[in-house]
């Protein structure tokens, strides 16, 4: 059941915890407060009371769960959860955009065009740069487009929270690897299950895995002698390049070239499939 909620609440096990203990502790509160309130009117227990009670604790619990949140770090979640909640009591539907991070570790040359490619829709909006390297070309590109940026560090990223507060904060809904060279944590993971999606320069599942990444991948292709290559979306999970396959696109590999020709190949494809496969993948 655990599992479970962290999946739904996007959440690792420390914020679990913390969040469980603010449901606790705030509607304890709610209930004293009730209580004390109800004194105040001189009523004596009965039908009255106990539907003037009712009342107050509905009204009381979102204010006090609120307090609670602010000292056990959770003020974020209880925020939105609590804005969800009154959007489906009041009949009311989530017309926002859905919310996409992108993690990317270099130039940013798929940021770039997926960015563009998203450009003034009111359906689907990059919120967040995310990045493990302060001098990524990725970062000039997210100032300019003024889109928020965030840069990581090693340690907390695979033996801490893995960022997931600062990405709830932005309501993100899902994640998009283009070119992070990093491993994903197993808690972002279970946080954001089916939500992450990476591309890889290479016909998964020849050409996956460990260090296969960039150059190398081209090298390997070259030197094993394929008569094609081309690119894999796929969703992630625990293993390098091994979650499920969403889209492939191929490219001949001629005897002329090179890595690097490969290479612009590869990227002629990334650039042209990315962004339309993650907007296709939005609408289902």
């Amino acid at each position: 059941m655990l599992e479970k909620l962290k999946a739904r609440w996007k959440v690792n096990g420390v914020n679990l915890v913390l969040i469980i203990a603010t449901f606790a502790l705030g509607g304890s509160l709610c209930g004293w407060a009730g209580r004390r309130l109800l004194l105040l009117t001189g009523l004596e227990k009965g039908i009255t009371w106990i539907v003037l009670y009712i009342l107050l604790i509905t009204l009381l619990w979102p204010l006090c769960v609120l307090l609670i949140s602010i000292p056990l770090g959770q003020f974020a979640f209880f925020k939105h959860y609590i804005q969800r909640i009154g959007k489906k009591f009041g009949g009311k539907k989530n017309n926002g955009p859905v919310n996409i991070a992108i993690f990317a570790s270099g130039a940013g040359s798929n940021a770039q065009k997926i960015i563009e490619h998203f450009a003034g829709s009111h359906t689907v909006k990059v919120a967040l740069i995310v990045c493990n390297k302060p001098t990524a070309g990725v970062l000039s590109i997210a100032a300019d487009q003024h889109i928020p940026a965030l840069l990581i560090e090693k340690e907390r990223f695979f033996n801490g929270d893995s960022y997931i507060a600062e990405l709830q904060k932005q309501h993100i809904d899902l994640i998009v690897l283009a070119g992070f060279l990093w491993k994903i944590p197993s808690s972002l993971i279970a946080a954001y299950p089916k939500k992450i999606i990476n591309i890889h320069p290479a016909l998964l599942p020849k050409y996956g895995g460990k260090g296969m990444y960039g150059g190398n991948v081209h090298e390997a292709v070259i030197a094993a002698g394929e008569k094609e290559s081309g690119i894999s979306i796929h969703y992630v999970d625990e293993l390098y390049d091994h979650g499920k396959i969403i889209f492939q696109a191929s490219c001949s590999v001629d005897e002329n070239d090179t890595p690097g020709s490969l290479a612009e190949k590869i990227h002629r494809l990334e650039h042209a499939h990315y962004p339309r496969v993650i907007g296709s993948l939005l609408q289902k």
